[in-house]
């Protein structure tokens, strides 16, 4: 995962995997994953565009998460903001994990029925 896009208004999983430099999957149980997205990569983390804790895995034995995006979360100006993920593992260390941009595409249907 480097560059992400989504449609304004969309939901949108992204699905995370954890693994050491020999390719084995790393228990995730009790990590904090940070994803945050901002306009602007110096504005504070409480104004951010959007910003997500996870606490709960899909699998975390087996190194599995994800993060899951409401349309509310995504209904942004189609734009390019920033993104990075980071990690609060158990023994408190944190690392970031990634940073690149997060496009949010212009849609053309904008009713929910």
């Amino acid at each position: 995962m480097s560059q992400l896009s989504v449609f304004r208004g969309d939901d949108k999983v992204y699905n995370l995997s954890f693994k050491d430099g020999d390719g084995v999957a790393i228990d995730i149980t009790d990590w904090t994953i940070f994803f945050t997205v901002k306009k602007n990569k110096l504005t504070p983390d409480a104004d951010a565009d959007i910003s997500k804790d996870i606490t709960v895995h899909t699998a975390p034995l087996t190194g599995l998460s994800a993060i899951t995006l409401t349309d509310s979360d995504t209904d942004l100006d189609p734009r390019v903001y920033w993104y990075d993920i980071q990690v609060k593992k158990d023994d408190g260390t944190i690392s970031t994990v990634i940073k690149d941009k997060f496009q949010v595409k212009g849609d053309i249907t904008r009713r929910i029925v």
